[in-house]
């Protein structure tokens, strides 16, 4: 089977690839920003329970957890689709990293802030959504295009529950040809002409970010 044909097979898995990597990405950022305030501004008892639930998912293996979810989910009567258990798994998963990011960025900002806030009659969550956050999200920019291109690369492994993404044609046409170099190669190469476009893209946006604030 020549490269070419090999090629315009795995291409037929890149709609599902996009797909998954679209939907995780509508669990990642609002995962992130919800619990990365929320363990900024909490105390106690309460952000233990929350830095508990964030390790969870930042510890645990994302195949593990697409098997348990997808294998596992029925016997307790959990029905998902491959498409939200590979939405959830990998949204949650790559979502703990980027609250981590944010919740660094806001306790990186210097009380001056928060006191100068308070000196207008400001709240405290207004000054969090006002002063704090905007700041915080400037300086996560670049780990946010980081996490998009992680979505892409992870979303390989929602193979292993059956979703015909450009991973699962490597292997399809594997069984059919047996010829790994070329495959590998082929495969290899989508991910570059997906990724490393987006890699100069952020690379392009946070130089901007840097000339506007000079």
């Amino acid at each position: 089977m020549s490269f070419t044909a090999i090629l315009l097979w795995l291409l037929q898995g890149i709609s599902v690839t996009m797909a998954v990597t679209a939907l995780s990405a509508l669990v990642v950022f609002p995962f992130a920003l919800v619990f990365g305030v929320l363990e900024y501004r909490l105390r106690g008892f309460p952000r233990l329970l929350l830095t508990i639930f964030i390790d969870f998912w930042r510890s645990s293996s994302v195949i593990i957890l697409l098997f348990f979810f997808f294998y596992v989910g029925p016997a307790f009567d959990i029905f998902l689709s491959a498409y939200a258990v590979g939405a959830l798994v990998i949204g949650c998963n790559i979502g703990a990293y980027g609250s981590q990011a944010l919740r660094a960025a806001l306790e990186s900002i210097g009380p001056g802030q928060r006191e100068a806030g308070s000196a207008l009659g400001l709240s405290r969550n207004r000054v969090l959504f006002l002063i704090e956050l905007p700041q915080a999200l400037r300086k996560v920019i670049p780990i946010a295009g980081n996490e998009i291109i992680e979505i892409v690369k992870t979303s390989a492994n929602v193979s292993l529950i059956g979703l015909a993404d450009v991973t699962f044609k490597a292997k399809e046409v594997m069984q059919a040809t047996h010829q790994p170099a070329e495959i590998y190669s082929a495969l290899l190469g989508v991910y570059i002409a997906i990724c490393l476009p987006m890699a100069l893209a952020i690379h392009a946006l946070v130089r901007r970010g840097q000339r506007q604030r000079a």
